[in-house]
């Protein structure tokens, strides 16, 4: 059944949308545990949306314990098709100063206790994940944001680390070396997963700091960063609300059959148990077969 068609998953400083209506909650187990807090189901701009605060209420959750499969489980199962995800970020580069926005194209890896598939315990998949945002998302919510008059960023490489501490004074300087243009906690595994779920998923990112690789500024702190959060909040929301009342009813793009010809195992090989725990996120390719 669908409840909504677009998730909201809020970041560092945005736990909530005052702006939706007929709101209600509700609170989904999946087999990956619960997720990081209950869902808020409303109506944003004449649109159904589902809300998620990723560290839960009161940011009790730090990056490495989120339930990233959890969370994107539940949003899929509410009918979710696209994701507008809000992060904070430190900047890697002069011209993407604190208060800027970012829509990043591109991601580097660098976490290593996450689990970053659904795909395991008797089944493989390899989605395709050379773009792991969704174009037309991230053309919608450029344009949102702009619109707000915040100053953004069409493309970015957002190097995602594990934390929750921020980065050495090296790291900083490496991952300038390799091109990145942010950094942050939490866009991986939630993009990767995403795409395996086959949703929709691009990513605002709000630069609160210069990270530490700049000599002539205080490296970056945890009050530092919440003091622009602060800032930054309303043009978030604003970014947020005006990005789904742009959502076309009908997706085009290659996110709704990411899982085609991605799944590997014969299906008759698949354990049943397996099976119906991803009914939700791949149950149209579980097709009978005995060869």
């Amino acid at each position: 059944m669908t409840e909504a068609t677009i998730g909201i998953i809020g970041g560092s400083g945005l736990y909530q949308i005052d702006a939706m209506t007929d709101v209600s909650e509700t609170r989904i187990e999946t087999p990956f545990g619960p997720p990081s807090d209950t869902i808020v189901l409303g109506t944003l701009e004449g649109k159904r949306v589902a809300f998620l605060p990723r560290h839960g209420r009161g940011h009790r959750i730090s990056p490495s314990e989120i339930p990233f499969r959890a969370n994107i489980y539940a949003l899929k199962t509410l009918g979710v098709e696209r994701i507008i995800s809000v992060n904070a970020v430190g900047s890697l580069r002069e011209d993407m100063a604190p208060m800027d926005i970012v829509i990043p194209d591109q991601l580097i890896d660098r976490t290593r206790l996450r689990e970053n598939t659904f795909f395991q315990g008797g089944i493989v998949a390899h989605v395709a994940f050379a773009e792991p945002f969704c174009a037309e998302m991230r053309g919608l919510v450029h344009d949102a944001a702009s619109s707000t008059g915040a100053t953004v960023h069409r493309a970015g490489v957002y190097v995602t680390i594990e934390g929750p501490q921020f980065s050495t004074r090296a790291e900083s300087q490496l991952y300038r070396a390799w091109g990145a243009d942010i950094v942050g906690m939490t866009a991986l595994p939630e993009a990767k997963l995403a795409r395996e779920a086959e949703i929709c998923y691009a990513v605002v990112a709000f630069v609160t700091d210069y990270d530490c690789w700049h000599h002539d500024l205080e490296p970056v702190t945890t009050e530092m960063v919440l003091k622009s959060l602060v800032k930054g909040a309303e043009t978030a929301r604003t970014t947020v609300i005006r990005a789904v009342k742009s959502v076309p009813d009908d997706r085009t793009c290659a996110c709704a059959s990411a899982l085609k010809d991605a799944i590997v195992t014969p299906p008759y090989m698949i354990p049943e148990l397996v099976k119906q725990d991803l009914m939700p996120i791949a149950g149209r390719y579980f097709a009978d077969s005995s060869t």
